[in-house]
């Protein structure tokens, strides 16, 4: 397949269009949840433009929604492409949303220019992707891939006591368990960078080669709150061990450098008083990177640093994991095909690792997976002003659909 085959990009930005007024925000984002009626109409809009365009649509037990277009050899295993709809809350029209449209008109692609391939392409919309509604995220590739069971996944509930198979119900999504993602040799999903290196290095397109590891901690900090004027040097105040705490976990990039990252996501301080020192802190972090082993160590340093602290500031700390993800390689096979498509359109591009988990990093545990990131406006996402331009979104898509084609005919 040559540079010839491109995408239509009038077709797509109509598709796009139309999902943007389905849970739309007057900020220009989108506001998508889990199981909501949004969600439910954007499904069902979803699956009418799949069959439009000849696809046989099927959905699991988890919700999730597949549509297939059939290859000549029926014998063989096929190729996976999408990723979510649902989104955050007041969130951006293209997490996760790209990846799934972006399918769609790969499939229309073929379609028009009367393209059959050997083995049959699929498309997926994956349930709960973001976990913003239904804890924890990655539910629907969780439940197909064996992460969680489905006795776990049914029984989540919500912050009002719904359940995942409530919600299920309620928009009319439970599908067959016969219908799970099976016999499938390659996935990709493409999906925004969610990150600034892409735009910083001026490529265009991101070569996916893994995703990070990340374990997930929340951290309680107990001190004794005194009057704003009590001596200093007598304090057993949580905040200031909090902050120092924070520090330790901010400093872990630079000590490893490897491209490690953490973050500190909740800091709720008790009592939060003019004049009254901090009683109670609790906070959460994550730690992330590819390698284990990296990971582990840097773990263990802040674990270490947390005890010493405590002993210093005379406060009693809890530490809780409460998320654990491994880092995941991705195909080979797969990274050279989305490479070679950026290649073939030459379009700039990069090898980059991911640190946002995806659906991707579960579905590489049943076949060969592999992702292409686009730029994302100064790296911002979950938020209403993410933005990609339709030029960037474009030339993700012709990678899509050159390296989705030729797995296709492998």
């Amino acid at each position: 397949m040559g540079k010839s085959l491109s995408v239509n990009l009038s077709r797509l930005k109509s598709t796009f269009e139309m999902s943007n007024k389905i849970g739309g925000t007057k900020n220009g984002g989108i506001h998508r949840l889990t199981f909501t009626e949004e969600d439910k109409q954007m499904r069902d809009i979803f699956v009418q433009w799949m069959k439009d365009s000849g696809l046989k649509v099927r959905v699991d037990d988890f919700g999730n929604i597949y549509g297939k277009r059939e290859g000549k050899n029926k014998n063989a295993d096929s190729v996976m492409i999408g990723s979510h709809l649902d989104s955050m809350p007041m969130a951006g029209r293209y997490d996760g949303i790209l990846g799934v449209l972006a399918s769609l008109e790969v499939v229309r692609t073929l379609n028009d220019h009367n393209i059959e391939t050997e083995r049959s392409i699929e498309i997926v919309n994956f349930t709960n992707e973001e976990g913003e509604r239904f804890k924890p995220n990655m539910l629907g590739s969780g439940g197909i891939t064996g992460k969680h069971d489905k006795e776990f996944i049914y029984n989540v509930k919500d912050y009002e006591g719904i359940t995942f198979l409530e919600g299920l119900k309620e928009i009319d999504y439970l599908g067959s368990k016969n219908n799970r993602a099976s016999h499938v040799a390659y996935f990709i999903e493409l999906h925004i960078e969610q990150g600034p290196f892409l735009e910083a290095n001026k490529k265009v397109i991101g070569v996916v080669d893994g995703v990070k590891g990340s374990s997930r901690f929340k951290l309680s900090i107990k001190g004794v709150s005194s009057h704003g004027a009590f001596p200093n040097d007598f304090r057993n105040d949580a905040l200031i061990a909090a902050s120092e705490i924070a520090l330790v976990i901010d400093n872990q990039p630079d000590i490893f450098q490897d491209n490690l990252t953490t973050s500190i996501g909740v800091f709720e301080v008790y009592p939060s008083v003019q004049s009254q020192t901090s009683e109670n802190v609790e906070m959460t972090f994550d730690v992330r990177h590819l390698n284990g082993n990296i990971k582990r160590k840097a773990i263990n340093n802040i674990k270490q640093s947390i005890e010493e602290i405590a002993n210093k500031k005379g406060v009693e700390v809890k530490l809780e994991q409460t998320w654990d993800a491994n880092g995941q390689n991705f195909s080979k096979k797969v990274i050279e095909m989305v490479k070679d498509g950026a290649e073939s359109y030459q379009y700039p591009y990069q090898y980059i690792t991911s640190s946002p988990l995806h659906d991707a990093s579960y579905i590489a545990d049943i076949a060969e997976t592999g992702m292409i990131f686009v730029p994302c406006e100064k790296g911002l996402s979950h938020r209403e002003e993410e933005y990609v331009s339709f030029e960037d979104i474009e030339k993700g898509v012709n990678v899509l659909l050159y390296a989705t084609q030729k797995l296709a005919n492998l």
